[in-house]
């Protein structure tokens, strides 16, 4: 080759370096042959990259597109395969290979109906063994579907999306839908186990997006049926800020406050220890949302308690019993009940119920001395009840306790009493309960408890008839009191007892204490 001495000869390259070998160019479809050989050896992530390099090279290619479809399908890649099988059917329109490949990464991904639409447009049409786990999978997603509509039984709705589930793909999350639909079978179910199980998903979706508003309405229900209803109207506030027009999100609010307001109002009215108001506006308050266990159980409760107050036992141990047949594991309730069966006369079933409160939340240490005080009081009620027998209540008064035994000592009088046989006996209960009742020292010991020996070892005898009153009573003051008509000077007793407001009320007795929920 001749070469033109006018023209300069090419520079020569350093010596290190070396001139690059030649590349072969690969078209798409080498890289497409290159991605079979590692599909067939199923590393399907590397067989991806080889498709995508040929769809690089061609984009609009179907086969690249659906081939690599089938690999991201199998390396467990649904959604991305999803795409691609779209993209395909768009170039390579109603390929029954791209098409059938679809419709099983639709039912993978949890979507049923698009999986049978998709089969519908196979030619020539899919078997039935084809088509049937789309179906199968569409029957459990309705079946779950109508069971939270119609309300029914939670674990039927929870089976029917197992099932469902079942037909995802590997590793695949179940859809909004169907997380929804779970929440609200737990959500309805409305355990101490199942409203955790709906709060777990509800803070797994706010997680994903803090403005979810679906998520908030749900979280909101939650702390609803969870009796925190301030925190629950937080929640419908905030999803309404995110979506206006959410009716579900206003008709909780509104509940939600109407519901705090009357519990509210009725707490207010306790504290002021105005008993009836209280418990009417409690009431009131259980008539807002029959269904709301959480707050209701607590209304129930608080309700109780103040029935309590006015003493009426029966109607606080139905409230209880209310209370606890909408929670079974509120201690308080427990407790209130057991004072409410004692107070009426049934210690042994008080001290059952607090027993099995214990057993049931042996982490209450309180528990514990309510089962011991209990258990003092039954053996208080098997002894002679002093103050049933002056005719008083155990909050009485000296006063009070003054005037009932000037009355009771003129009615069980042996004199006023000839053909009563035990007019006897019962005048000495009367003056045993008196003596003791009269002084504060013997009557603290009483209440206390602390002093459970049988009264005669107590108070010495009475001797026969009217023999002696223990040297606590003057023979006098009673002939006075049966012939002077128990009134005026007849009584020497001083300037009141010691220790005791004179006609004020003594403090409440028994081993219990009132327990309100003030929440």
């Amino acid at each position: 080759m001749d070469i033109d001495p006018a023209t300069p000869a090419p520079e020569s390259p350093p010596a290190h370096a070396l001139p690059d070998p030649p590349v072969e160019a690969l078209d798409g479809e080498a890289y497409k042959q290159a991605g079979n050989k590692f599909f067939k050896n199923r590393e399907y992530l590397k067989s991806v990259e080889q498709y995508s390099k040929a769809i690089e090279l061609e984009p609009e290619n179907g086969t690249f597109l659906s081939n690599r479809a089938a690999a991201w399908m199998l390396a467990g890649k649904f959604k991305e395969a999803l795409e691609d099988c779209k993209a395909s059917d768009r170039y390579q329109p109603n390929n029954p290979k791209t098409l059938l490949r679809m419709a099983r990464i639709q039912l993978a991904l949890g979507k049923p109906e698009d999986a049978l639409e998709t089969y519908d447009r196979i030619q020539p049409p899919p078997s039935v063994k084809d088509r049937q786990p789309a179906e199968v999978m569409l029957q459990h997603l309705k079946s779950a579907r109508q069971s939270v509509k119609s309300g029914t039984q939670g674990s039927m709705t929870l089976y029917a999306l197992d099932r469902a589930e079942s037909g995802l793909g590997a590793g695949v999350d179940a859809p909004k839908e169907w997380k929804l639909l779970r929440a609200e079978a737990h959500l309805k179910m409305n355990t101490q186990h199942s409203l955790p199980e709906a709060m777990n998903i509800a803070m797994a979706l706010l997680r994903q997006n803090q403005q979810d508003s679906e998520a908030l309405v749900l979280r909101g229900r939650i702390l609803y049926a969870q009796g925190d209803n301030l925190k629950a109207a937080q929640h419908f506030q905030e999803a309404l800020r995110c979506d206006p027009d959410m009716s579900g999100a206003k008709i909780f609010l509104k509940r939600a406050r109407e519901i705090e307001r009357k519990k509210g109002e009725g707490n207010e009215a306790f504290k002021k220890a105005q008993w009836t108001e209280a418990i009417e506006l409690y009431g009131q308050a259980l008539s807002v949302d029959p269904e709301n266990k959480g707050t209701n159980a607590k209304i129930y409760q608080n309700r109780a308690v103040a029935y309590t107050k006015l003493k009426q036992w029966s109607e606080a141990i139905a409230d209880c019993d209310e209370a606890l047949r909408l929670d079974s594991t509120y201690t308080k309730a427990r407790k209130t009940r057991a004072k409410a069966l004692g107070e009426s006369g049934n210690w042994e079933e008080a001290v059952r119920e607090l027993k099995a409160a214990a057993e049931a939340d042996p982490a209450d240490a309180t528990l514990k001395k309510e089962v011991r005080n209990a258990e003092l009081e039954l053996k208080k009620s098997k002894r002679k009840d002093y103050y049933s027998i002056i005719g008083v209540d155990k909050d009485a008064s000296e006063t009070d306790i003054k005037k009932a035994y000037r009355k009771m000592a003129v009615k069980l009088h042996p004199d006023k009493n000839p053909d009563n046989p035990d007019a006897a006996e019962k005048f000495k209960d009367l003056g045993e309960a008196y003596e003791t009742l009269s002084d504060p020292q013997k009557r603290e010991r009483y209440d206390s408890g602390i002093d459970l020996q049988d009264p005669e070892d107590m108070f010495g005898g009475m001797g026969g008839g009217m023999g002696g009153m223990g040297g606590g009573i003057d023979p006098n003051i009673l002939f006075n009191m049966m012939n002077g008509g128990g009134g005026g000077g007849g009584f020497g007793f001083g300037g009141g007892f010691p220790g005791h407001g004179h006609g004020g009320a003594r403090r409440g007795r028994g081993g219990f204490s009132h327990d309100f929920s003030g929440f």
